[in-house]
């Protein structure tokens, strides 16, 4: 089980806790990730992603998972996301 967005490939990041008296230890930043189910339009199914909450508002902004397949570029999204967005191409093409 990655720690990784399946829409926008943000995984985790690492720095410092630093205290009061500026001493520092190494710590992760973890994306906020959600199991979430979106529903594509124009497949008319749902699908079950692990994505970030900023990943969900973008999908929302952006008019649901069809509008934001269609702007993704396929570098950042994860092989089952891909595939989806394979699909929504196909049957917005025929």
């Amino acid at each position: 089980m990655s720690r990784r967005c399946e829409l926008t490939g943000k995984g985790p990041m690492s720095g410092n806790n630093v205290s009061h008296a500026k001493n520092r230890t190494r710590r992760r930043f973890l994306p906020n990730l959600q199991d979430v189910t979106l529903m594509s339009d124009v497949l008319g199914r749902s699908f079950k992603l692990k994505i970030s909450n900023a990943a969900l508002r973008t999908v929302d902004h952006r008019g649901g998972l069809d509008a934001f397949m269609a702007k993704a570029k396929d570098a950042e999204l994860s092989d089952d996301a891909l595939k989806i967005k394979k699909e929504i191409a196909k049957a917005t093409a025929a």
